[in-house]
């Protein structure tokens, strides 16, 4: 391959890791926000989420531009092909940011409830996958990946554990339904966070083995 479309190639990575950061600095503040009920930073995360959008139509439609002059085949076209999914993954991670940050916003304008419920550990284990994603992506690293893959369980357990309380809140406060439907909806955004990193890491195994993850479908060996 040329040495044009090489660089075209290293250009297109170093976009889709800036993406990568703006995004997961965007889920950092939509932990932050949610943790410290802060209105402010519910509003920054909302206002810049635009940045994110049009960053991620600049790659898809470089990806498509790339793909149309060059032609590629072999890994190329599978980079090519997993930067188009990454992409849309974290899209998606920003609009989950800004869901959560929507709910803050509802949240915080609200009287004092006795009941609540703690997500800093969901956050955290989330925002650790995303991390992790990224860095497998960075790093070309499939065992880092794979892990990825054997901790979304992690956060399902404590979505579930939400879900519960938060349903018997309900029947114990029913006088505070819209307070706690919106903490019942962030266990749902939090979830969808650690989703769309699992996607993300499914995409880096894809890059490097040439091999389809999705939907539980993971080497017997791993």
């Amino acid at each position: 391959m040329s040495v044009h479309f090489q660089k075209e190639l290293a250009k297109l990575k170093k976009a889709i890791l800036i993406l990568g950061a703006m995004v997961e600095e965007q889920v950092r503040m939509a932990a932050e926000s949610l943790e410290e009920k802060d209105m402010d930073l519910a509003k920054k995360i909302i206002l810049a989420d635009y940045e994110i959008d049009e960053m991620e139509v600049e790659i898809e439609e470089e990806c498509l531009k790339i793909m149309a002059l060059h032609q590629p085949v072999a890994v190329d076209l599978r980079f090519l092909i997993a930067v188009i999914k990454i992409n849309n993954e974290l899209e998606r991670l920003g609009d989950q940011a800004v869901n959560i940050a929507e709910r803050v916003e509802i949240i915080a304008k609200q009287k004092k409830y006795a009941f609540t419920f703690d997500y800093s550990v969901m956050t955290k284990k989330a925002r650790n996958m995303l991390k992790m994603s990224l860095d497998s992506l960075v790093n070309l690293d499939l065992d880092l990946a794979f892990k990825v893959l054997t901790l979304d369980d992690e956060i399902d357990l404590i979505k579930d554990d939400a879900y519960d309380k938060i349903k018997d809140a309900m029947i114990l406060h029913n006088d505070s339904l819209g307070y706690l439907i919106n903490l019942l909806l962030v266990s749902r955004h939090v979830e969808r966070l650690a989703d769309h990193a699992t996607n993300i890491a499914e995409e880096v195994i894809y890059l490097i083995e040439g091999e389809i993850v999705r939907h539980g479908k993971i080497k017997d060996e791993r």
